[in-house]
């Protein structure tokens, strides 16, 4: 169980710092994509989620 929350965590900060970099918003006026921290925390998040969600 740990294992999958680690490996999501991994992912999901991956993907959420990668949509930060290629969608972000360069003027800080995007709440989720304006701020690398908050984009890869959300990213995390979101990877926890559905890694565990599956049995």
């Amino acid at each position: 169980m740990m294992l999958r929350v680690l490996i999501g965590a991994v992912i999901g900060a991956g993907l959420g710092f990668g949509w930060h970099k290629l969608a972000g918003c360069p003027t800080g006026a995007c709440p989720l994509t304006g701020n690398p921290f908050i984009s890869t925390l959300y990213g995390m998040v979101v990877g926890v989620l559905i890694l565990t969600s599956f049995h």
